[in-house]
């Protein structure tokens, strides 16, 4: 049986937030950021271990007490100048560790409302598919593409397109191979580097609220989400 590993990247400074303190650190329903989308993991039996991707000079994990996660959570220090760049070095890191057929389940820091049932229903619907997949949701909001002045250019049809999430789920040894040639890329999710292949990952469809925290305004939705007790 292959293993299953989830692996969270959470090396960035998140400069869009405009705060001192990297976002997967910021205070939401009184825990780091980082924290909500760790306690969903951890509630995954199936996964083995839920490896943690920082920054080498990080200074702010070790201010919190992690002990309650138990020897599945481990601490990577491996961070690259992007994301694409902190998996591949994650996965460079666990070599030796992971069979080529594991799986490897990439969710961001700043998800904070996933729920155990997303990830579970994840690993079932890809857990015989030949490349993996992602989590996804329909695009239901008529989209404007801009010029350079803020005007709209043009309205593009949404018939067929998807808005990615994570987690990610691909087999160890792809995912290596196709960060390793397109870490460098402007790759922004795991999926894409594995398109880059000429492979096609599988939708598999997610939940509105598993919200991304990007801007500053994204912090009152999740921490009401999670407040309410609608989230994990």
């Amino acid at each position: 049986m292959p293993t299953f590993v989830a692996l969270v990247p959470a090396a960035g400074a998140g400069l869009r937030m405009g705060q001192a303190v990297p976002k997967q650190y910021l205070p939401v329903a009184g825990q780091p950021l980082i924290r909500h989308a760790l306690q969903a993991l951890s509630q995954c039996s199936f996964l083995a271990a839920i490896h943690v991707l920082l920054s080498p000079d990080d200074a702010f994990w070790d201010r919190f007490d992690w002990r309650d996660f138990g020897q599945r959570l481990r601490v990577l220090r491996c961070g690259g100048a992007t994301r694409a760049e902190t998996v591949n070095r994650g996965l460079q890191a666990l070599r030796g560790e992971l069979e080529e057929t594991d799986w490897v389940l990439v969710h961001d820091a700043a998800r904070p409302c996933l729920k155990p049932l997303w990830v579970e229903r994840l690993a079932r619907e890809l857990g015989e598919d030949e490349v993996g997949g992602l989590l996804a949701i329909p695009v239901s909001d008529t989209l404007k593409r801009a010029d350079s002045q803020g005007r709209v250019l043009a309205t593009e049809p949404r018939e067929g397109l998807w808005q990615a999430q994570t987690p990610q789920m691909f087999r160890y040894g792809l995912l290596s191979r196709a960060l390793a040639l397109n870490a460098a890329s402007e790759v922004t999710d795991e999926s894409r580097a594995v398109e880059m292949l000429g492979l096609k990952p599988r939708l598999v469809p997610g939940d509105a609220t598993n919200l991304k925290v990007t801007f500053p305004q994204d912090l009152a939705l999740v921490e009401r989400l999670l407040s309410e007790g609608k989230t994990p």
